[in-house]
């Protein structure tokens, strides 16, 4: 790796021992705690202004919030996906695990990637099992009355986080307001915009970026996937001159040969990376050994929960490659804790905003950084039913 700013490890917490949610101490707790109900349900937000990335352009985001139920205790989970996800929840994935034991997490998981063969792994159906996952980890946590993290075990007291937003959609003075309230107001140590939707303006927006953060701060770049192989070596370049330290899928990551030449080629101090729509291990591990990236993102709403979180998490750290958590920070920030290569974590424009208004206990940035709450058991979130259900695209 190159051009990232490593975090800062100082008064990062001992390793605590790893509990395995499947052979926890035996306890009353423990005991099997069959699944009675579990319930999925759709909600649009609307942005607060129009938004664009290099290959996108959007004006809401569909958040699919996920209850699973047993042994008196509720767990939460969510994603960011389709409404039709809801279907596929309550339809099809409740009928495999209505009345198996919740604490039996990873037999959980292997029961829904089985009960989709035939659907395919990828996509939706992966979104829908990262929300179950999300809830039983949520779950097994609250009765055992303990923060998911100290059942993963805590390598760090406190996440690093980088801005993320700028779209291109966003006027100059758009983007310098949000940029600098992520720098003088959160503490972001580094901010990424997006770029691809108009190369032409690319140049003048990150110049644009640079001026707004100054020279102390990292700005990362993002394309979602915008350029082909030559035009993105050929703009990386221009980037270089503002000192850009990130390009993040300057090709499409389905491209890894691409990826791979581009990671090879990019100037010095500019690390390649990508990731955020990988569903499966499989896709982690052909990215990996295709050494296309410098920095490999994982994203636990879309690849399979916490559970498929930590696989990515182990391949990057068997090569050697430092991780980055993709958006939903409040979804990711036990995981992120318990994770020994974590380079830092997304701090996405969007879903701050969403989570920050339907979440209790959604995490709040102080000096660059977001930590767990231990004072509350399972992920320590708490839906607000009541304020999310003028956004409802679903019946009760």
């Amino acid at each position: 790796m190159t051009g990232t700013i490593l975090p800062d490890q100082s008064g990062t917490a001992a390793h605590d021992t790893p509990i395995d949610a499947t052979v926890s101490a035996p306890t009353e707790a423990d005991a099997c705690a069959p699944i009675t109900r579990i319930a999925a349900r759709a909600f649009r937000i609307p942005t607060d202004a129009p938004e664009a990335d290099g290959t996108f352009a959007w004006d809401a985001t569909t958040l699919i919030v996920v209850e699973v139920d047993a042994a008196g205790a509720t767990g939460l989970g969510y994603t960011y996906s389709d409404g039709c996800v809801t279907t596929l929840v309550n339809r099809t994935l409740a009928k495999v695990l209505q009345g198996t034991d919740a604490s039996r997490i990873t037999e959980r998981w292997l029961d829904m990637q089985r009960a989709v063969r035939n659907l395919g792994r990828d996509g939706i159906a992966a979104t829908a099992i990262s929300a179950l996952d999300c809830a039983l980890w949520d779950l097994h946590a609250k009765r055992l009355d303990v923060p998911v993290v100290t059942l993963l075990g805590r390598t760090r007291e406190r996440v690093p986080i980088y801005g993320s937003g700028g779209f291109t959609t966003y006027s100059d003075a758009r983007i310098r307001e949000q940029l600098t309230r992520w720098t003088d107001e959160d503490g972001c140590r580094w901010v990424k915009i997006k770029v691809g939707s108009d190369p032409g303006r690319d140049p003048a927006r990150v110049q644009c970026a640079r001026e707004a953060i100054g020279s102390g701060r990292g700005l990362f770049v993002d394309a979602n996937g915008a350029f082909g192989t030559k035009a993105a070596l050929k703009i990386a370049h221009t980037f270089a001159q503002t000192a850009v330290a990130w390009f993040e899928e300057p090709v499409t990551s389905d491209d890894l040969d691409g990826m791979r030449a581009l990671r090879r080629a990019a100037p010095a101090g500019m690390d390649i990376a990508a990731g955020e729509y990988g569903y499966t291990a499989d896709y982690f591990r052909r990215m990996l050994a295709a050494r296309a990236v410098d920095v490999l993102q994982a994203d636990a709403s879309r690849c399979g929960g916490i559970t498929g979180f930590l696989q990515a998490a182990s391949l990057a750290e068997a090569q050697h490659i430092p991780l980055s958590a993709h958006c939903a920070p409040a979804l990711h920030l036990h995981a992120a804790a318990a994770v020994r290569g974590l380079l830092h974590q997304e701090w996405f424009h969007d879903h701050v905003r969403i989570e920050s208004m339907l979440f209790d206990g959604a995490p709040r940035a102080t000096d660059g950084t977001i930590a767990p709450d231990l004072s509350r058991p399972g992920c320590g979130l708490e839906f607000k039913r009541a304020d999310a259900e003028r956004y409802a695209i679903d019946p009760a």
